[in-house]
């Protein structure tokens, strides 16, 4: 009988050291597993907050077509552009037809038709549009981004028509169910009524028919230390070694990973090459784990959107855009700020650029600003209208860094066909 308890206290004994061994290995108390996956990003010291997706995904802005050739254009944080797209964040869109742009004449539609139209610039896969939007899956329309969603209605028609435009620029999937009436759309519609009238200028953007109300803000600003970013990016900082360029910036390496600090710019890019054999890359896939890599290495300080998730041969390219009060934040060659940039492949970030410098909370000082409307905004325009050069048109901040924080300027940011961006105040 003794031998049998010694024999039952010994496995007793055994079968608990092994769990604590695995404890010990595999867990920390209060913490997360210490054996991740490949793709998995090392937990960090706290800096920026962090963010959930479906806060970086929203259209740059609402345009709402009146009929009879009139239209208006909400921003983000608009009380309006709020309230429509929470209620179209509401409703089920199912049943997707392929069809092609060119069958459908789009100046007809705008100049006659009421209607709510989406854009997403650059585009956003329709998998991150399923997590702010009731889409209901469908293996013909998951593959694709779209840089557009339109509502409109046709007089003596009972029903919706709700297009979304790829970013191929040749196709568009109508949903040909959604829970919308004439009359929702209607209602939505009229809440455009009293807001500044804009006129499409050649088919591509619009201008406001007189001038426009900003803030001209001036901030305070914080900065990271480059030693906060190497103790976030690097497993083991005290491994890494200092490589001062000819331009003066600053490269730390571990003779894997490499941080380069540009001093005078305050902006770093941050390169991992270590990436799995290439294989096909899922863009929706890939901006979630660039979000996810940003809320562990650096935070979102500020207001952020999902500019752009574009997909080239292996990898994808992913960029946010900052914003203040519902506008742009330009980054420009002279000043770099306002952009998070990433590469991806197949969820693992190869690269990493960014600011230094964050907005901190308050106000050094602020005045209502004047952008120009109407003919004189045209007139502005010009030079780039003789070239038809122009793509589009939107209200923007051009960042001044200033003694005492940054200073935000309103402009009129023109956006070439080439893709480059130029400013007028």
């Amino acid at each position: 009988m003794k031998e049998r308890m010694k024999t039952i206290l010994l496995v007793v004994l055994v079968v608990g050291s092994l769990l604590q061994s695995y404890v010990l290995i595999f867990r920390f108390p209060g913490s997360d597993s210490v054996v991740q996956s490949k793709n998995a990003y090392i937990r960090t010291e706290k800096m920026g907050p962090e963010e959930k997706p479906e806060n970086l995904l929203f259209p740059d802005k609402m345009i709402i077509h009146l009929g009879e050739d009139q239209h208006t254009v909400f921003y983000p944080n608009d009380t309006f552009y709020n309230l429509v797209f929470n209620r179209l964040k509401g409703r089920t869109f199912d049943h997707f037809q392929r069809r092609m742009v060119s069958n459908i004449d789009w100046t007809k539609v705008r100049s006659e038709n009421r209607g709510i139209e989406l854009s997403f610039d650059s585009g956003i896969p329709v998998t991150l549009l399923q997590k702010i939007m009731q889409i209901v899956p469908d293996p013909l329309f998951e593959g694709e981004s779209i840089n557009k969603m339109w509502l409109y209605s046709v007089e003596g028609e009972g029903k919706i028509h709700v297009m979304f435009f790829s970013t191929e620029g040749d196709v568009v999937y109508e949903a040909a169910q959604a829970d919308l009436t004439v009359q929702d759309v209607d209602q939505l519609v009229d809440f455009g009524l009293s807001w500044t009238p804009y006129k499409m200028v050649d088919g591509r953007y619009y201008i406001p028919v007189k001038e426009l109300s900003l803030l001209s803000v001036e901030l305070p600003i914080g900065e990271y230390t480059v030693e906060q970013m190497q103790r976030s990016l690097f497993s083991d900082p005290s491994l890494t070694r200092n490589i001062r360029e000819k331009d003066g910036s600053e490269i730390y390496t571990d003779s894997k990973r490499s941080l380069q600090v540009d001093q005078g710019q305050q902006w770093i890019s941050y390169t991992d090459p270590a990436a799995p054999p290439s294989n096909e890359n899922s863009p929706g896939k890939d901006v979630l784990a660039a979000i996810d890599f940003v809320n562990q290495h650096g935070g979102w300080n500020g207001m952020y959107r999902l500019w752009k998730a574009g997909k080239s041969e292996d990898r994808t390219l992913v960029k946010f855009q900052q914003y203040y009060g519902g506008f742009p934040i330009l980054n420009t060659p002279g000043f770099h700020y306002g952009m998070m940039e990433l590469d991806l492949q197949q969820g693992t970030v190869t690269s990493y650029e960014r600011s230094l410098l964050y907005l901190e909370s308050g106000t050094i000082q602020k005045q209502m600003a004047k952008l120009s409307g109407g003919e004189t905004l045209e007139t502005k325009l010009m030079p780039y209208i003789k070239n038809n050069s122009v793509a589009d048109l939107d209200p923007a901040y051009l960042p001044v860094l200033t003694d005492d924080g940054l200073r935000l300027k309103p402009v009129w940011a023109i956006e070439l066909r080439n893709g480059t961006v130029v400013t007028i105040e």
